[in-house]
């Protein structure tokens, strides 16, 4: 493991991203922490960045991708959360996305996503589209996603992610 020091910064609105972002903490050397804590006005003295966030219409939410549009000469490890899971290619697809709000002087050194839990709003909001007369026919299905997705992040997803961080 090189000597680098490095940053972990994340925006997480419901504690997922925030989960994550501890679990990298607690996998490498605190000495070597230049920076832990939200986005919003991060601004790291570290060569290596972890950077956490939650899905936001496909892509980071707007916090995370105005710090990577601010970000010169860095290593950095997206790592993130979506409700939506089950999809290799979904989570790609935000990635790449992601991806757009980078400038080219960093380096993209890795990358992570899992599902993540969501607001009980979100499963009322689709039971009440459900009682109206011209209900989308895929209602059950996003309840159904939603209720996968009440355990996640879990210790699996967890434990993928540590593996990735220390090899």
């Amino acid at each position: 493991m090189s000597e680098e020091r490095y940053a972990i910064i994340f925006s997480s609105r419901t504690g997922n991203t925030r989960k994550l972002a501890d679990m990298i903490r607690g996998a490498l050397p605190d000495a070597r922490c230049a920076y832990f804590g939200e986005a919003k006005s991060a601004d790291p003295d570290a060569e290596m960045i972890y950077v956490g966030f939650w899905t936001d219409k496909g892509t980071a939410d707007q916090a995370c991708l105005e710090l990577l549009g601010r970000l010169r000469n860095k290593k950095i490890f997206l790592f993130g959360t979506a409700g939506f899971g089950g999809s290799e290619a979904y989570y790609q697809k935000i990635l790449a996305n992601v991806r757009t709000a980078i400038d080219a002087s960093n380096t993209v050194v890795g990358e992570y996503m899992c599902q993540g839990r969501m607001p009980q709003a979100v499963r009322d909001h689709y039971v009440k589209m459900k009682e109206m007369p011209d209900a989308k026919p895929n209602l059950d299905a996003l309840i159904e996603n939603f209720d996968q997705a009440l355990s996640h992040p879990d210790q699996e997803d967890l434990e993928r992610l540590r593996r990735m961080i220390t090899g």
